[in-house]
């Protein structure tokens, strides 16, 4: 396959990541923990995944095994519950920001532990320019910064553990296949979680989880962001690299915007619309 066409796919996944935010939001509004919308998502992830095909059961040595399940934690159950757990204790607007460092933080870790990796002036200039573009997207022409130092940290912590998981998935993609990488994922990702839930029991309410708009965001959470989008998402990084990847992240906020908008009403400024722009000048740049 042609190097462009994994381009569009990391375009393609970014975008159905941007609308992920409102589908969290539906489910925590219908009163699911973001232990009970990780667990529903990653479980037909992982069920799913085994009709994709058959690959070897376990990593080839137990160093490489334990590097998955710690992929499985940072790329899975640690990073969506720190990233929902800050939602709810400190302003959306600043988790949007603090995770939009995601590419700046990933091209100088894969800089300096990844020796494939290259930094360059127009990746540089590129990020800069798309970050100040997140800026003006996620305040959307209400500029209110407001410290919150438990759930800032949290997303500064879920925004470090992607990295790792960016790196490691690099790493490990030149060893195993993108399946069997992206099956282990799943995997660790719901045993880890499972301690969680001696301290909150899961949600098994029927008549919560047969609301339409429940099953259905949590069957779009699975398949859709979860199954499919992880596994292009972790073809595109071995294939274009961390650092190119991970730079289209940064369209996630404007597709964010645009699906608030449309699916509840959230408003546009001037000033977000403007973002976008600059969001899509800065991606281009840095891809050169």
């Amino acid at each position: 396959m042609k190097t462009g066409w994994f381009h569009l796919i990391a375009l393609l996944v970014v975008v159905v990541w941007g609308t992920t935010f409102v589908s969290t939001k539906i489910l925590l509004r219908n009163g699911l923990s973001p232990q009970d919308i990780f667990f529903y998502r990653f479980l037909p992830a992982y069920i799913g995944i085994r009709f994709f095909g058959k690959s070897q059961c376990f990593a080839d040595n137990p160093k490489d095994e334990f590097l998955l399940a710690l992929m499985g934690i940072c790329g899975g159950s640690l990073y969506f519950i720190a990233e929902n757990t800050a939602l709810k204790i400190t302003l959306a607007s600043n988790v949007a920001l603090l995770l939009a460092t995601l590419p700046i933080l990933t091209a100088v870790a894969s800089h300096i532990l990844l020796k494939s990796e290259k930094l360059n002036r127009f990746l540089m200039q590129g990020s800069l320019i798309a970050l100040f573009g997140v800026v003006l997207v996620v305040y959307n022409g209400h500029f209110v910064l407001q410290i919150h130092p438990a759930g800032d940290l949290l997303t500064l912590a879920a925004a470090l553990l992607w990295t790792f998981y960016t790196i490691l998935l690099k790493f490990m993609g030149g060893k195993y296949s993108t399946l069997l990488i992206t099956r282990k994922i799943f995997f660790y990702g719901l045993l880890t979680l499972l301690p969680l839930f001696l301290v909150q029991p899961l949600m098994t309410d029927f008549s919560v989880l047969s609301r339409p708009a429940v099953w259905g965001n949590l069957l779009f959470l699975g398949l859709a962001a979860s199954l499919f989008c992880y596994f292009m998402w972790n073809m595109a990084v071995a294939k274009l690299g961390a650092i190119r990847t991970t730079h289209y992240l940064y369209i996630v906020p404007p597709v964010a915007m645009i699906t608030s908008a449309v699916v509840i009403n959230e408003t546009i400024t001037l000033a977000a619309i403007a973002g976008a722009v600059l969001i899509l000048t800065g991606v281009v740049m840095a891809e050169r």
